[in-house]
């Protein structure tokens, strides 16, 4: 029962509430982070990527799971257009680096174009008022390896440069909060006002 539970939890069959206290307006928290892009680590800050344009941090239960992989790779395929916005994506999970350099790296997921962040000890996620629950005995991700950390719930924010919260996507479908998050972005791209003009 506590597997098929995992697995349903997991697989975004059962969604969190994700009655985020953050929302609209909010100052985001800021953090700095050890991430992984293509299979490599480095210190990603929220800060100084916020200097370049709108962050999406994208909170999610793990890497190597059903509803992960689907959100992992359509933001990958999206990523394209999420830069065209003016935007950067960032994944936070409580994944450690090692299983999150894999992921960075998978063709079928990151595909090498995604940053995903750890928060190892849920601290990140926690201070976006998100639950986090605690690891469940005998859940294995898709590659049939035991996973071994917490998890935090599904939920999407689009940070504004100015360290706002623009937006608070969560309760949706992987594939929906993705499309969601974009939306959002462009959204922001219109408002900004062009550089061209006097």
């Amino acid at each position: 029962m506590k597997r098929f539970l995992a697995a349903c939890l997991l697989s975004g069959a059962v969604a969190f509430s994700a009655q985020a206290a953050l929302n609209d307006g909010d100052v985001a928290p800021d953090f700095t982070a050890q991430a992984a892009l293509a299979g490599k680590a480095f210190s990603f800050s929220l800060k100084e990527t916020l200097k370049k344009g709108p962050v999406v941090v994208y909170f999610y239960p793990s890497a190597y799971t059903h509803g992960c992989n689907i959100q992992a790779h359509t933001f990958a395929e999206q990523h394209d257009q999420f830069v065209a916005a003016g935007a950067t994506v960032v994944g936070v999970s409580l994944d450690s680096l090692a299983r999150l350099k894999e992921f960075s790296a998978d063709p079928d997921y990151c595909a090498g174009k995604l940053v995903v962040a750890s928060d190892a000890d849920g601290r990140i996620a926690r201070a976006y008022a998100l639950k986090v629950s605690a690891a469940v005995a005998g859940a294995k991700d898709t590659r049939g390896i035991e996973i071994d950390h917490g998890f935090a719930e599904r939920t999407t924010f689009v940070v504004r440069p100015d360290g706002k919260i623009a937006a608070t996507i969560g309760g949706v479908s992987p594939a929906a909060n993705v499309e969601q998050a974009l939306q959002k972005v462009r959204q922001l791209g219109a408002a900004r006002p062009s550089a061209s003009k006097p």
